[in-house]
């Protein structure tokens, strides 16, 4: 997220159906460690308060979320896992959640990273069910095209 600025910290970001769960700010980069401690701090406490005891968690295919590492974690914790394709960015909801982040912050200035991370922060939580009903509505027709697409890019 970016309007000009260089700011070196990144977020990490979850929803479900039912609510938009936390945003965390990343100061650095994410490697499996940091990742790991996200999945233990972050979501899996926000998980556990808000989504009961049977559900599925999404990721995409980057490195770290599929190192030994991090599989193990998920092993302990018994959280299941959608399996995913490698590049399929464009069916991955999160990916068009940071989209409609980035929307919501089009020309919002910020004088400093704290004020950037609570603006991110604040639109965040300001996104309407509605847009992530919309979202998940849009997935079957999504995966089928990659499936028609054979792995090539779609018009999503």
């Amino acid at each position: 997220m970016s309007d000009g600025e260089t700011w070196r910290w990144m977020v990490w970001g979850c929803f479900s159906d039912t609510s938009m769960g936390p945003l965390k700010r990343i100061v650095g980069t994410i490697d499996r460690y940091v990742y790991e401690d996200i999945l233990e701090n972050t979501m899996r406490p926000w998980a556990r308060a808000n989504l009961g005891r049977s559900w599925v968690f999404q990721q995409d295919n980057d490195p770290k979320h599929t190192s030994g590492h991090v599989a193990n974690w998920f092993r302990r914790r018994r959280v299941d896992l959608l399996e995913w394709p490698s590049q399929s960015p464009e069916v991955n909801p999160i990916e068009h959640m940071w989209e409609e982040l980035e929307r919501r912050l089009n020309g919002v200035r910020a004088s400093n990273a704290n004020q950037k991370f609570a603006q991110l922060e604040a639109a965040w939580k300001s996104i309407p069910m509605t847009v992530v009903e919309t979202l998940l509505d849009l997935m079957p027709r999504r995966c089928q095209a990659v499936i028609d697409a054979k792995g090539y890019p779609t018009k999503y």
